[in-house]
């Protein structure tokens, strides 16, 4: 009965529904070449238990102590046996280590001539994406085209990160002064979860990211708003004006970039951030509750944030609010 449990309680735990984050349903070719291995070295080693248990059940039902029977004579050492069971894991090791290595050279081959190279650097606790051929830069939301080559060259900018969205494929670490990459081709239309895989400071958990796969015309359409320049304060009209007005004099722009407006390098680029499904490196909506929220309390939203809590007024939230609403 206890056996009959276990069994179940296993046939249970395997049991789920697809998680956002699941590694399991890949959406790229770097991740179905990781699919693969993983699923023939599963089933090579669900082969290599069923031998192991087999014999371990024979040599228990048929060495079994018996009433009657004399004590079976003792062996001291056993050369072929000895060999035999130092070959078997070898032989198992070569067998896993051929499609290892074949999947390295796969992944790592160079990327088409026409890939579109995203730089991503790492901070703490937000993800800076910059398009080096398209002259644009976003932060927290990755848009790629589906079907066509993206490489990804990362670095960070403080400590060690790590680039992970399991569903295009295998994590990179981000590394200080050092450049790591990753070379996918999206398959499928959609939006994949990500997130830092390497502990980074208080707020690691919260250092999240979005890839949002669109059809190559709605990528293009895409990256010609990104590159249109905020309008114009004095263009305005109120109470946008005066949202802007909050931002240029509570402080903002000295962290944060608005093209046109302002030129601050500390913090994400806010030139199309109305634009974006999430603030905050993904921990809220980008709605105007969730923006306000944000803002009043940057610091226990996300622990160690070092975006200050700059005391508005609820007009000049609203106003704020608005303002940065607009950019889209």
């Amino acid at each position: 009965m206890a056996v009959l449990v276990a069994v179940l309680a296993m046939a249970l735990a395997a049991c789920s529904r697809e998680y956002p984050q699941s590694a399991l349903h890949p959406t790229a070719d770097f991740g179905d070449q990781i699919d693969v291995l993983f699923r023939t070295i599963f089933w090579w080693a669900v082969g290599v238990f069923v031998i192991v248990e087999a014999a371990l059940l024979f040599v228990l039902f048929r060495y079994r102590d018996r009433p009657g029977a004399a004590d079976p004579k003792r062996v001291h050492g056993h050369t072929l046996l000895e060999v035999a069971w130092t070959l078997a894991p070898a032989v198992v090791l070569v067998f896993i280590a051929v499609p290892t290595i074949r999947t390295i050279f796969r992944t790592e081959a160079a990327p088409p001539a026409d890939a579109l190279t995203v730089e991503v650097i790492g901070h703490q606790w937000w993800w800076e994406f910059r398009y080096p051929d398209l002259g644009l830069v976003t932060a927290n939301e990755m848009h790629v085209p589906q079907g066509r080559a993206v490489v990804l060259s990362m670095t960070s900018e403080d400590v060690i990160h790590s680039f992970w969205a399991p569903k295009l494929g295998g994590k990179r670490d981000v590394l200080p002064g050092r450049t790591t990459r990753i070379v996918f081709t999206p398959d499928s239309i959609g939006e994949v979860y990500g997130q830092c895989a390497e502990f980074c400071g208080e707020s690691h958990a919260n250092m999240r990211f979005r890839v949002m796969v669109d059809a190559p015309e709605v990528f293009a359409l895409w990256a010609d708003r990104q590159l249109q320049p905020a309008v114009p304060v004095d263009s305005l009209d109120e109470p946008l004006r005066q949202g802007a007005q909050v931002y240029l004099t509570k402080g903002c722009l000295a962290c944060h970039a608005i093209t046109g407006v302002s030129a601050g390098v500390l913090g994400p680029n806010l030139t199309h951030v109305g634009s974006r499904t999430t603030i905050a490196s993904g921990i809220l909506p980008n709605t105007p509750e969730g923006l306000t929220r944000w803002l009043r309390n940057p610091v226990g939203e996300k622990p160690g944030s070092l975006m200050p809590q700059i005391p508005l007024t609820d007009d000049e939230m609203a106003l704020l609010v608005a303002y940065l609403q607009s950019l889209n």
